[in-house]
């Protein structure tokens, strides 16, 4: 529900009547999601079959390594985060990690767990990306950190449902992320704000981690698989999440084609 009242507020501001600054960039942004509300379809964007290619790419792993989204498909990336058609995607996903779930016999153990990344699979930056050109902007490390230290990042909603069927099925879950130890609080508050409130563990990276978010999280999975538990299930909206070894027996991409984490 945080993230529908966030993207209702930014409609809401977007057809105000007021005179915006045109120099703040959070009303230019706003100014844009107003014009995505009244284009319809992409039918008549010349640059929308294109855009639509460039996704596909990258969600299959094919376009790789990339720094921003091309400027000419912000427009395109904006209308897919905020319309409906990102909710449904994500159902998809989630509605076959939970159907797999429900096939599973847990241990006795209490061994199983199910991973989740944290940023844009357990809580959304949308509200961050919506003020920062939806990932057209190159990465800004200081902005971002602070965005984390808000602890504003709302839910996914599919996310969290799938978060609490798991539990109820009787997961163990693990959160794994490549934010960093100093972020630790924040993160795990955020969390519990959002609805996740509790878990075995919050793997992050240490301080001085100079290593691939890629290879922090096989590594995780390997000393996590070292100490007996078994990943039965492995959601993420990076393909960095999903690769590599101990990657558990499924894993589940999320959407995101705001930016690509190596």
């Amino acid at each position: 529900m945080l993230l529908y009242y966030f993207l209702a507020t930014v409609v809401l501001a977007a057809t105000s009547t007021a005179q915006p600054d045109l120099d703040n960039p959070l009303n230019k942004n706003f100014n844009k999601l107003h014009l995505l509300r009244r284009q319809g379809s992409f039918g008549g964007n010349s640059n929308g079959a294109w855009c639509s290619s460039w996704q596909y790419g990258v969600e299959t792993n094919n376009i790789i390594g990339w720094k921003t989204v091309p400027e000419k498909c912000e427009l395109y990336v904006a209308r897919y985060m905020l319309g409906e058609r990102y909710g449904e995607d994500s159902k998809v996903v989630t509605k076959e990690a939970y159907l797999y779930a429900q096939s599973h016999t847990l241990s006795d153990d209490g061994k199983d767990v199910w991973l989740f990344d944290v940023d844009d699979t357990a809580v959304s930056n949308l509200p961050y990306y919506a003020t920062n050109g939806f990932g057209v902007k190159p990465y800004d490390p200081e902005s971002f950190h602070q965005w984390i230290l808000s602890e504003a990042a709302p839910a996914l909603p599919k996310s969290l449902k799938l978060y609490k069927n798991l539990k109820t099925l009787g997961f163990k879950i693990i959160f794994l992320t490549g934010r960093r130890e100093n972020e630790r609080s924040a993160i795990e508050s955020n969390l519990k704000v959002a609805g996740y409130h509790t878990w075995e563990l919050v793997l992050l990276k240490d301080d001085d981690y100079s290593g691939t978010t890629a290879d922090f999280k096989a590594e995780q999975r390997k000393n996590l698989e070292d100490a007996g538990y078994r990943i039965v299930g492995n959601i993420g909206d990076q393909w960095t999440d999903l690769l590599g070894t101990n990657a558990g027996h499924r894993t589940f991409k999320l959407p995101n084609p705001l930016y690509y984490a190596a």
